[in-house]
């Protein structure tokens, strides 16, 4: 799924665009106990408690791809029998109303998943989207749809204890303390069938996970059994990895480095391509020639990524750098610097010392104080 599509869909988590009927789930107590099944209709609902339902749903939808939003594939052995995917299947074509499925799939999560000492409610809704047509200028016919696109999402929140406060109880008539719940955004949760080429793809389902590096192995392995591409930091320490066991890497070039991946990154952004960014090893490669890496240590790099990644690797440089921020660190200080200033930072050996040096003109703070330099005069 690229990015369009994903927007596409979350469009659709709004009263007045949905076709959600209902939402079903359950609530897990940390002790892996249903405590509650859910079962409700959003008609039936306070708009209030409807929009929130669906605002939860659509998170599940939110962050990068390739970080956040990740492909899940499926052999074609799983699509033609297997029990995760004829129980994913089952769950949709019967829009989510097979109970006997439902609680199959509770159990699973339920015996699998990892929330540590949280309580979690488990949420799942099935939507029927009559796909429209998109015309060649890229806008939507709503009057000549292609076809019918039935997919189900599920998310997983973790359920907050609030601070316990004196509140008033209308039953009672009275004041008493009492620490409240709430359902917290989600931390993972899929939906299924991929939505690709604006059709459904049930080869592909999309994993969310809120926490890049936490993609919760063991729910992927319990419902799709599948093994999960790389989190978005386990493919930084790889690529770091593969940098330095080609060679020894200076602050030049790994400044360059960054530099490079970081405008990558900006025009990607800018272009407002749909398409996440991406770029092979030997483009990367290249980039290291540019510095004046020799040719058997550009080559033993590539060799090295398609050890850490598999052949014929595809990367996002968003998930190999921060471009945000250039950080340098020593044992006893840490440098940050804004990345599109990066290269003020410099190296040089002074009476057979190593140093960092960063010009200092003119607004020098230190902890917000400004201060003025002064250099020691040595006696001749």
């Amino acid at each position: 799924m690229n990015q369009k599509e994903i927007n596409e869909l979350r469009r659709r988590f709004h009263p007045e665009k949905s076709a959600i009927s209902r939402v079903y789930g359950c609530y897990v107590n940390s002790s892996k106990e249903i405590v509650s099944d859910l079962d409700e209709s959003l008609g039936m609902m306070p708009q209030e408690e409807s929009e929130k339902y669906l605002s939860l749903l659509k998170k599940g939808l939110s962050g990068s791809l390739g970080k956040n939003l990740i492909d899940i594939v499926f052999s074609t052995q799983q699509v033609v029998d297997s029990e995760e995917h004829r129980l994913l299947t089952t769950l949709r074509d019967s829009q989510l109303k097979d109970n006997e499925a439902r609680q199959t799939f509770y159990r699973k999560v339920i015996d699998s998943l990892d929330m540590g000492d949280s309580s979690y409610l488990l949420l799942l809704t099935c939507d029927s989207y009559d796909v429209p047509h998109r015309g060649k200028d890229d806008s939507l016919q709503a009057d000549a749809s292609d076809e019918v696109f039935t997919y189900i999402v599920c998310v997983v929140c973790p359920i907050k204890e609030g601070k316990v406060e004196l509140g008033y109880f209308p039953g009672d008539n009275e004041f008493h303390c009492a620490a409240g719940q709430t359902v917290a955004p989600p931390e993972l949760g899929f939906l299924f069938p991929a939505f690709d080429d604006r059709a459904a793809n049930i080869y592909n389902a999309l994993f969310y996970s809120r926490k890049a590096n936490e993609i919760h192995q063991e729910f992927i392995d319990a419902i799709f059994h599948v093994e999960a591409p790389m989190s978005a930091v386990e493919q930084k320490e790889a690529f770091q990895s593969a940098l330095s066991d080609a060679f020894d890497c200076s602050l030049e070039v790994m400044q360059t480095v960054h530099e490079q991946l970081r405008e990558k990154i900006k025009e990607h952004r800018e272009s407002r391509s749909s398409e996440p960014l991406e770029m092979s090893a030997s483009e990367i490669g290249q980039i290291l020639q540019s510095c004046g890496i020799a040719d058997e240590q550009v080559a033993a790099f590539q060799e090295n990524c398609g050890e850490q990644f598999g052949s014929g690797v595809v990367l996002n440089p968003a998930n190999l750098i921060d471009s945000s921020r250039f950080e340098i660190k020593t044992p006893e200080i840490t440098i940050s610097a804004d990345p599109e200033y990066s290269y003020l930072v410099e190296t040089q050996i002074i009476n057979g010392r190593k140093y960092l040096l960063i010009p200092a003109e003119d607004g020098v703070e230190v902890n917000g104080f400004a201060v003025g330099i002064t250099v020691a005069q040595k006696d001749d």
